[in-house]
């Protein structure tokens, strides 16, 4: 088994931020797009933000554009998401996922999609108050 570590959840109220980290001992982030997924109770997971292997800018839901900030450091094994002005409505479990490639979307544009990632983290927990 592969591990996966994220951390840096935790409880905050609404308006506030959180630093979610992720980083991996076994295999190298270098080369694969790199991914945030949520989930809440009741909900499917979905994607909220994916930057590809060679970096740059980051892509992101709608649900979270202009509030969350992914950036990745490859020389410490480490990917972040820095999540500012949070609403109750994005409380749920955070995972990080390491992708089979490159890029984020496959070759027809289709984003976060659970095939293209082959290595989950445990996931850490995120609630907001209101």
């Amino acid at each position: 088994q592969v591990q996966v570590v994220e951390s840096g959840g935790g409880s905050v109220q609404a308006g506030g931020s959180l630093r979610l980290s992720c980083t991996a001992s076994e295999f190298n982030f270098a080369g694969r797009a790199m991914a945030w997924f949520r989930q809440a109770p009741g909900k499917e997971r979905e994607g909220i933000s994916c930057i590809n292997g060679g970096g740059g800018r980051g892509d992101y839901a709608d649900s979270v554009k202009g509030r969350f900030t992914i950036s990745r450091d490859d020389a410490t094994n480490s990917l972040t998401l820095k999540m500012n002005s949070l609403k109750p409505e994005d409380a749920g479990m955070y995972y990080c996922a390491a992708g089979r490639d490159r890029y984020c979307s496959d070759s027809s544009g289709s984003w976060f999609l659970p095939r293209r990632y082959n290595y989950w983290g445990q996931g850490t927990q995120v609630t907001v108050s209101s």
